[in-house]
């Protein structure tokens, strides 16, 4: 009887978390279908939003929608949400707000925004998925062929399109990196990416030869490592342009 419970029990628990990853799968697919491909770009102009119009649908879902991540040659294909108001909240949340195991990859709400007060390194969290799903595809940057092989990420937000080139993926502590780091001081952020070319970890790939320096703009994808809750993996990257 009580092997057959537990048999029961761990049945039904399996078959829930499948009915769930079918339910976010599907979820997650027809968001793209809502980014309207045929909307015309706006002229070009100050204080115009070349991107406005294609993800209207999105914002009008949910106002916390501030963009859509891609990386060329992953399956990373994500809207990205933002809100400092409420503390992790697409970690264990979905795009329509309702709870979920997966979540939705997110902004850092130390994070600052706009036209004049971007902060120097973006920080989005996604989920370490088993099922290869959200930012499982940046621990594929362990492999040196990856790494050198997709190097692109961009990121469409409705004002603008920012494109980026990947220069260091490693692992880390957990610590809260904005909390940890000034970036806004010229000094700190100098001595912080020193530190990151100076890593010696046989896992660990940093290309020295992309120059990054307390000038430019990154981003930080941050995702679990192997369930250690003291380990995160990290994938950075150097703003390179904007359209």
């Amino acid at each position: 009887i009580v092997f057959a419970a537990i048999f029961l029990i761990s049945g039904g628990l399996l078959v829930k978390r499948f009915l769930a990853d079918r339910k976010t799968e599907s979820e997650f697919a027809d968001l793209p279908s809502m980014i309207d491909t045929a909307a015309p770009p706006a002229p070009a102009g100050e204080n115009v939003n070349p991107n406005g119009a294609r993800f209207a649908a999105l914002r009008d879902k949910n106002s916390d929608f501030i963009g859509w991540i891609s990386i060329d040659g992953t399956n990373l294909d994500f809207p990205v949400m933002y809100a400092p108001d409420n503390k992790d909240f697409y970690l264990r949340h979905d795009f329509n707000k309702a709870y979920s195991v997966y979540g939705v990859p997110y902004l850092d709400e130390q994070t600052t925004l706009g036209a004049n007060a971007e902060s120097d390194n973006l920080i989005i969290y996604g989920h370490n998925m088993k099922n290869g799903s959200m930012f499982r595809t940046l621990h594929n940057y362990h492999d040196r062929e990856f790494f050198d092989n997709n190097r692109d990420i961009t990121i469409y937000m409705p004002d603008k399109i920012l494109h980026y080139t990947i220069f260091a993926a490693y692992l880390y502590d957990s610590r809260h990196l904005m909390l940890s780091f000034d970036f806004k001081d010229p000094d700190v952020f100098r001595a912080y990416l020193d530190c990151v070319r100076n890593i010696r970890d046989m896992n660990a790939f940093v290309d020295t030869d992309i120059p990054v320096t307390e000038e430019d703009k990154i981003i930080t994808l941050s995702t679990c490592y192997k369930g250690q809750a003291d380990r995160r993996y990290l994938v950075q990257a150097v703003l390179v342009s904007i359209e």
